[in-house]
């Protein structure tokens, strides 16, 4: 053999088993990429030459200000007043409840762009009182599990900065833009899988909301919602970047939760800021180690061999997509949301494109295979924290998830094989 298949024997070999014995992801790219260029007799320092021009991206200051926003969101108790609007919205049909658990998490994952903190928000409001109204406790985190995968898709989601960054810089406002619709197709699937659910278990309606309180209602959950206005109306009206936008709605979210609503005190602050920057430490090594992960990748021609062999099983477009979504949906069981993105994006884009496909159409398909991978074990960390907040056992959890994992399936087929779908919206409003 060859000393390059000697290296790519090296590189993949490292990495499987090291996530096996359950190493950090971020320190198995590192090491695995460390391997081998000593192996290859690669000068050491490139490794850190290639990390640190891997954080070498303005885009990626957004990413701090996506995620404060969403944290301070959620602490301010604003997950509350999007749970009220979202009940007006769709209370009153049957199985109301489980419908206005989804309607939430699309509009809180609008400002988070989080499942996880999707569901830990939402989810802290929406199970208790979904419980106390008689639904079964493992319904109750199916369906908020499930409805927490649209703040992954939905913009302005921190996880399509990510891929732009992957992708070679793919355009952000194309990116949330397309997001969209795809993000409103899957509110729709779930909505009818809990109103079928509703009709065989007999499930009511939420309780009116009295008339006195609507029109507060609706004040409160606009002033809710209006983060993800800043940020989007920013972006695409080219008044500020995604980086401005985000450092606009985090000042606007704090004067809204600390200022006008109070619901937190002061003090939290301090724990908002040190979750942030943990969360932004995480992410952020985990890019710089993707970084060098995916220039061993390049200097072993590993994507153009990858393309090679999925042009080799077929040349038809469709049956190669179907092959990349099974293989994603299989890479999501164990692997996180942000290294899949980071490692699979420079492998699996030029074999898309080789036949056509939108960089921007992938992109979304993408992230829906690596959301959909939060609900499901080992890793499904999604899954673990609904249980968590339900107290249902995993078991119980993942076997009332499964209607509504099923109808994501249908939805990831939708916007895989129409790509109207995805790029209506960006070909109408991003230039």
């Amino acid at each position: 053999m060859d000393t390059n298949t000697i290296g790519i024997i090296i590189l993949l070999s490292s990495f499987v088993i090291l996530v096996l014995l359950r190493f950090p992801i971020a320190l198995t790219l590192v090491a695995s990429s460390l391997l081998t260029v000593i192996y290859m007799k690669i000068p050491l320092p490139v490794i850190g030459q290639q990390m640190v021009q891997g954080m070498n991206s303005f885009s990626l200051l957004a990413i701090p200000f996506f995620i404060l926003t969403g944290q301070i969101m959620s602490e301010g108790g604003l997950a509350t007043r999007i749970v009220n609007f979202a009940s007006l919205l769709v209370g009153r049909i049957r199985g109301g409840l489980a419908m206005v658990n989804s309607v939430a998490a699309l509009f809180f994952g609008n400002i988070s762009g989080s499942a996880v903190a999707d569901v830990s928000s939402v989810g802290s409001v929406m199970i208790p009182m979904m419980k106390k109204k008689g639904y079964e406790a493992d319904y109750a985190v199916g369906v908020t599990i499930a409805s927490a995968i649209q703040g992954v898709v939905v913009p302005p989601s921190h996880n399509l900065v990510l891929y732009s960054l992957a992708a070679g810089g793919v355009s952000i406002a194309s990116l949330f833009m397309a997001g969209v619709v795809p993000g409103f197709i899957m509110l729709i699937s779930l909505m009818i899988t809990s109103y079928i659910i509703a009709r065989k278990r007999g499930y009511g309606k939420a309780d009116p909301v009295p008339k006195s309180q609507i029109g507060g209602i609706l004040l409160h959950g606009l002033l809710s919602l209006s983060p993800a206005v800043i940020i989007l109306g920013g972006i695409m009206s080219g008044w500020f970047t995604a980086t401005e936008s985000g450092a606009l709605a985090c000042l606007y979210s704090f004067i809204l939760a600390f200022v006008i609503y109070r619901e937190a005190p002061i003090s939290s602050i301090w724990k908002i800021l040190t979750r942030t920057m943990r969360t932004v430490s995480m992410v952020f090594f985990l890019i710089a180690a993707s970084a060098s992960f995916g220039w061993i990748l390049a200097y072993l021609q590993i994507p153009a061999m990858v393309t090679d062999l999925f042009l080799s099983i077929s040349d038809n477009p469709l049956i190669i997509l179907l092959i990349i979504n099974i293989l994603l949906l299989l890479l999501g069981a164990p692997m996180d949301m942000a290294p899949m993105i980071l490692i699979m994006t420079p492998i699996l884009l030029p074999v898309v494109t080789s036949f056509g496909m939108d960089p921007v159409h992938f992109g979304i398909v993408l992230i829906l295979n690596a959301g959909i991978g939060l609900l499901t074990p080992p890793v499904g960390t999604v899954l673990f924290v609904g249980c968590a907040i339900g107290k249902v056992s995993i078991q119980q959890g993942t076997k009332a998830m499964m209607p509504f994992f099923y109808a994501l399936l249908v939805v990831l087929l939708i916007i895989t094989y129409i790509p109207e779908v995805v790029m209506w919206l960006p070909n109408l409003l991003v230039k």
